[in-house]
C-alpha cells in the first residue's frame, strides 16, 4: 500500500477511536511494525498527531480557524497538507490564498518552518503566527466574510509587488477544458495577479472538484507546475488532468 493511503488510514482511525498503535496499524495495513512506526513519525513531525509509546493520539488544534471545524479537519485536507510539505524549503517566499485546504497546509508545517508568507487569507494569520520563523505578509482589500479573504483592486496591486518561489492556490474547480476557474471574480482576479509574480505555481484540490468548473476562468492547465489532490498519484480520476508539463502528486 502506497504511503499516502496508509496514512489517510492512520488519521481516519485516529479521529475514530482517538488512538491508534503499531500493532493495529501493522495488522490493518499488512505492513510491518517499523513502517508504521516511520509513517507515525512523519506525521508527527508534520503536526497531525502526537506520538506516544506504542502508537499516536490526536494532537490538539489550533482552535483560531474557520468556524466549520468539521470541513476544516477532513481527511482528505490533512493529506493534501502533508504531501504539500516537501515542496515547501526553508527561506522560500510564498504565496497563500483562500480556502481552508491552504489553511490545511499550515496547520501541518513542522515547529521548525523558516518562510516568508504573503497573503489575502485572514483565516490562515493566526495558525501562521505560532511559528516563529514564519513571516506573515497580509494583503490589504476589501474584506469578504464568506471566504475570510481580502480582494479588490487594492489586493491585486499589492500582489503584484512580489516575486515569489511557490504559490499554493486553492480551488473552486479545476477541469481539462476550462482549468482552473472561480466561483467569484474579485476571487479569481487575486489569483491572476498572484500568477504573475509566482515562479511555481502548485494547485491544491480535493477530487470533488475535479471535472468542475466555475463562472470565471483563472489560468488554464499550461499555467500551473504542481496538482495536489488527495488520491493517489495514479488514480483514474486523475487521467483527465494528465498535461505534458504538470506533475501530479
Amino acid at each position: 500500500m502506497i504511503k499516502e493511503k496508509r496514512f489517510e488510514h492512520i488519521i481516519s482511525s485516529l479521529k475514530n477511536t482517538g488512538t491508534v498503535s503499531y500493532s493495529q496499524m501493522s495488522e490493518d495495513l499488512l505492513v510491518s511494525e517499523d513502517t508504521i512506526r516511520r509513517d507515525i513519525d512523519y506525521l508527527h513531525e508534520n503536526g497531525l498527531l502526537s506520538k506516544v509509546r506504542g502508537g499516536a493520539i490526536p494532537r490538539d488544534k489550533n482552535p483560531l480557524s474557520f468556524q466549520d471545524r468539521t470541513d476544516f479537519q477532513s481527511t482528505e485536507k490533512e493529506i493534501i497538507g502533508l504531501k504539500v510539505q516537501p515542496l515547501l524549503k526553508a527561506g522560500m517566499t510564498v504565496f497563500m490564498d483562500g480556502g481552508t485546504t491552504v489553511c490545511a497546509v499550515a496547520e501541518c508545517l513542522p515547529a521548525n518552518a523558516s518562510l516568508r508568507v504573503v497573503t489575502n487569507n485572514i483565516a490562515l494569520v493566526p495558525l501562521l503566527t505560532r511559528f516563529r520563523n514564519i513571516e506573515v505578509i497580509v494583503l490589504g482589500g476589501n474584506y469578504d466574510r464568506d471566504t475570510q479573504t481580502n480582494t479588490g483592486a487594492r489586493t491585486c496591486d499589492e500582489a503584484a509587488e512580489f516575486v515569489v518561489d511557490l504559490y499554493l492556490m486553492g480551488t473552486c474547480a479545476i477541469s481539462k477544458d476550462f482549468g482552473i476557474t472561480s466561483a467569484k471574480r474579485e476571487d479569481g482576479a487575486v489569483k491572476k495577479a498572484m500568477l504573475k509574480g509566482s515562479k511555481t505555481v502548485v494547485v491544491l484540490s480535493n477530487s470533488r472538484k475535479i471535472g468542475t468548473n466555475e463562472s470565471f476562468v483563472v489560468c488554464g492547465l499550461q499555467a500551473i507546475n504542481v496538482l495536489v489532490t488527495e488520491l493517489p498519484s495514479d488514480d483514474p480520476k486523475l487521467d483527465e488532468l494528465r498535461f505534458k508539463n504538470l506533475k501530479i502528486i
